[in-house]
């Protein structure tokens, strides 16, 4: 009697196990990605699926067209994870957007520019005084375009912004309708191919921000080995990258909608290599705040460091050997 009792008491916790690891697995991390990002490669790649797989996490992708946007979605709790510009959190953290800095990349000086038409009379940025100006409002470009104006004695009270997203930039650069644009990669690396410019300035002589990795503050604190994994594996991508630009460029291509040459360009501007929010890198991020402050772009003073979470992911020297699974 006590024999199939037992069996049927065995039966029932298999069950349950089983059913507890097919409701694990199907847990989700949204992450909201950028085309010119790292996120990108990933999605290409396929690799973070497989990193998450252990963890019984799938993910979810889903696109924005700036940084400005993706924080939106981040608080609204539309997604958990995120890559922007340092502005687009300077923004978001004054406004009192719930979420967290989890990581950090370097920033480039010169996968992001203000350029104008080849055949434009504009030589210098001081030259740019009145004139149209296209860029996306509390973006990387726009803390660019403040530095370069603050470098020449001028402010954007003394240009005309034009705040449009990148695509409507563009067609308004073409047609003239703007003088100058200030804009990242891969865009400013598709202007130079396919539109006769001219650059005015790029980060060269300006301070450079960080880039920035950005989570629900929730989502970590219920799931840091998640987001510890995710920063793992963008840093062993990110070095990946930084030694095959060609082979990733030929792999991000076709998902993008540009040209392989555009692609590389823009890679090989980039210096990919993720750490930990480190004293440093608050403290480069909190002189964006002030100079945001300063320029009167956010009502009042912000301290970065109320919304650091410390990531504990390894950051030791990898050797370049990531898996690219072709899709």
């Amino acid at each position: 009697m006590l024999r199939p009792a037992a069996l049927a008491l065995l039966a029932f916790a298999a069950s349950t196990a089983a059913t507890g690891v097919a409701q694990a697995a199907e847990q989700t991390v949204r992450i909201g990605f950028q085309k010119a990002g790292l996120l990108a490669v990933l999605k290409a790649q396929g690799t973070l699926e497989q990193k998450l797989a252990p963890l019984h996490y799938k993910v979810e992708w889903k696109e924005f067209p700036a940084g400005p946007q993706l924080l939106e979605a981040l608080n609204a709790g539309s997604i958990d994870f995120g890559y922007t510009g340092a502005p687009p959190a300077v923004f978001a953290q004054a406004a009192k957007a719930s979420f967290v800095y989890v990581g950090a990349e370097p920033g480039g000086k010169s996968n992001e520019a203000l350029f104008v038409p080849a055949s434009s009379p504009i030589r210098s940025v001081a030259e740019l005084k009145g004139k149209r100006v296209a860029l996306q409002k509390g973006s990387s470009s726009n803390y660019l375009l403040v530095q370069l104006l603050k470098k020449n004695g001028l402010s954007l009270q003394d240009i005309q912004p034009v705040y449009l997203p990148p695509a409507d930039a563009r067609a308004a650069f073409e047609s003239g309708a703007v003088d100058a644009w200030v804009v990242w990669d891969p865009y400013y690396a598709l202007a130079q191919r396919a539109l006769k410019v001219r650059t005015l300035a790029d980060y060269e002589g300006v301070p450079s921000p960080y880039n920035f990795y950005e989570a629900a503050r929730a989502f970590t604190e219920r799931e840091p080995r998640v987001v510890n994994a995710i920063l793992a594996q963008l840093r062993e991508s990110g070095q990946w990258v930084v030694a095959h630009p060609g082979e990733t460029a030929a792999l991000l291509a076709p998902s993008l909608g540009l040209e392989a040459p555009v692609v590389e360009a823009w890679l090989k501007r980039v210096p990919y290599g993720v750490t930990p929010i480190t004293a440093e890198v608050v403290l480069v991020q909190q002189q964006v705040a002030d100079l945001f402050h300063q320029q009167k772009l956010i009502p009042s003073t912000i301290r970065v460091s109320d919304n650091v979470w410390q990531a504990s992911f390894p950051i030791a020297p990898i050797v370049h050997n990531v898996p690219v699974a072709r899709q």
